[in-house]
C-alpha cells in the first residue's frame, strides 16, 4: 500500500492512530505481582474459552483495517503470547500486510528457546522481554510462581541468536525489586541490550497500587547515572513512550517509561485490542467496544474501518495526566493481562 493511500485519522486531541497493541491470549504462565497477582488469578480463575478468542484470520483482518487507517506498528501481547499455539501463523499473516512497518512481541521469555527461530522465520522483527530482577529470590517473588532467572536469560540469548532485536523491560516496585535497578543496568549494559525501566502503574484494580510503591524515573535515573554517566537521546518519532539515554562513550541505551510521574498522554498514538476482540483506546480504560461481534455478524472491512474511525475520532483519553490517589483506587479499569501492556 502506498503511503498516500493510507487514511490518517486523529482523535479529539489531534493524536493520530499509529500503533496497535494486539492481545492474542489472556492466559499467562507467570503471576507477576503488578499484573496477575496469584491471590486473584488462582487455579480456579476462569480465563476465556478458545471460541471466545479472536482467530488468526480475524486478527489479520482487523490488522489490515488498522494499517489502512494509519497504523504502522503492531505489538503482540497477552497474557503471555507464546502460549498461543498458532502465533507463528499470525505473524506470517501480519508480515504480509502492505504498509505495516514493524511487527514486535512482548513476552516473559520462558518459551523463547523453543519459539525464537520460528518467530523470526515467520516475520517477527523484535521482542521485548520482561525481566524484573537478576537475583533469583527476588525474581521468584516477583513472578509469583517460583521460576528463577536462568530460563529467561536463555530465552534472551535464543532470540539474539535467531536474529531478533531484543529489549528488556523491568517494572520497578518499591520494596520488592528496587535493589535490582543498578545490577540490571550494569548487566544489560555489558551485553549491549537496551533496558527499559517502567514505573509501577495502577493498571487494573487487583495489583494493590499505591503511589508509595512507585520508584520514580528521577530516582532510577540518578542511581544509574551515578554508576555510569548518561546522555539524552533524541526521540525517534511522535508518540515514543520511553525517555531514552545513552551511556556516555557507548552506543548502549537505557530508557524510562514514566507514565506516573511524567505522563505522555498528549502524544499517545496507541489503540489496544483484547484477546476477545474488544477495542480499547487507553491502557487505563474501563470499557471497550467489541469488534469481534461485528466480525462474526459478517461485517466487512469498510464497515469495520468506519467503526474504528468513529471510536478514534471521539477519543479524549488522558488518564495518566488526570490521575489522583482517589481515581487510582476508585475508578474501575481493565486488567493488564486482558488488554495487554
Amino acid at each position: 500500500m502506498e503511503e498516500r493511500d493510507r487514511m490518517k485519522i486523529t482523535d479529539r486531541l489531534a493524536r493520530p492512530l499509529r500503533d496497535l497493541r494486539l492481545s492474542v491470549i489472556d492466559q499467562c504462565n507467570f503471576r507477576c505481582v503488578y499484573c496477575m497477582p496469584a491471590e486473584v488469578f488462582g487455579p480456579n480463575f476462569r480465563f476465556l474459552a478458545e471460541d471466545q478468542l479472536l482467530t488468526v484470520e480475524e486478527m489479520a483482518l482487523l490488522a489490515e483495517c488498522f494499517v489502512e487507517l494509519g497504523v504502522e506498528k503492531i505489538r503482540l501481547t497477552g497474557g503471555e503470547p507464546l502460549l498461543r499455539r498458532d502465533l507463528d501463523a499470525l505473524i506470517e499473516r501480519l508480515s504480509m500486510i502492505p504498509g505495516l512497518r514493524d511487527v514486535a512481541l512482548t513476552t516473559n521469555g520462558i518459551h523463547l528457546v523453543k519459539w525464537a527461530k520460528r518467530l523470526k522465520a515467520a516475520g517477527l522483527k523484535r521482542v521485548n522481554v520482561s525481566l524484573d530482577a537478576l537475583d533469583d529470590d527476588i525474581f521468584r517473588k516477583m513472578n509469583g510462581i517460583g521460576v528463577g532467572v536462568a530460563p529467561v536469560l536463555k530465552g534472551i540469548e535464543a532470540a539474539r541468536e535467531a536474529g531478533l532485536g531484543v529489549k528488556v523491560n523491568m517494572v520497578v516496585k518499591k520494596g520488592w525489586n528496587d535493589s535490582q535497578i543498578v545490577p540490571m543496568a550494569a548487566y544489560f549494559k555489558d551485553l549491549g541490550i537496551p533496558l527499559r525501566f517502567i514505573e509501577f502503574m495502577d493498571v487494573g484494580t487487583t495489583n494493590g497500587w499505591d503511589y508509595s510503591h512507585v520508584v520514580t524515573k528521577k530516582e532510577m535515573y540518578e542511581q544509574i547515572n551515578a554508576m555510569h554517566p548518561l546522555e539524552p537521546v533524541e526521540k525517534e518519532y511522535f508518540g515514543e513512550v520511553a525517555s531514552r539515554y545513552r551511556y556516555v562513550g557507548t552506543n548502549v541505551e537505557v530508557g524510562f517509561i514514566a507514565s506516573v510521574t511524567e505522563a505522555f498522554c498528549q502524544s499517545c498514538t496507541r489503540a489496544r485490542i483484547s484477546a476477545d476482540g474488544k477495542l480499547y483506546t487507553c491502557l487505563f480504560a474501563a470499557n471497550g467496544v467489541s469488534l469481534k461481534d461485528k466480525l462474526r455478524a459478517g461485517a466487512g472491512k469498510e464497515e469495520l474501518k468506519a467503526l474504528i474511525t468513529a471510536i478514534w475520532n471521539r477519543r479524549t483519553d488522558r488518564y495518566s495526566e488526570e490521575r489522583t490517589a482517589e481515581t487510582a483506587k476508585q475508578r474501575p479499569k481493565i486488567e493488564m493481562s486482558y488488554i495487554g501492556g
